[in-house]
């Protein structure tokens, strides 16, 4: 079976607003939803495809200090 999931997952968000997409992180997060994971990976993705080197940088910064106080 041939599954695209970044495209089923942009599909199941294209209509929705911003407020919607933030509910959807946040509870993501709050419930530490693993299935959730695949969908907040195509997030990243897509914010790390347009962000500057600056914002880039400053993600890199903010992951990097997380891992190492986990």
């Amino acid at each position: 079976m041939d599954v695209d999931i970044r495209r089923h997952i942009i599909n199941n968000f294209r209509e929705d607003d911003v407020d919607t997409l933030r509910n959807a992180i946040e509870e993501s997060i709050k419930e530490q939803d693993e299935v959730a994971l695949p969908g907040m990976g195509v997030f990243l993705e897509i914010i790390w495809q347009d962000a500057s080197e600056e914002l880039k940088k400053q993600m890199l910064d903010i992951i990097h200090n997380r891992i190492k106080k986990q």
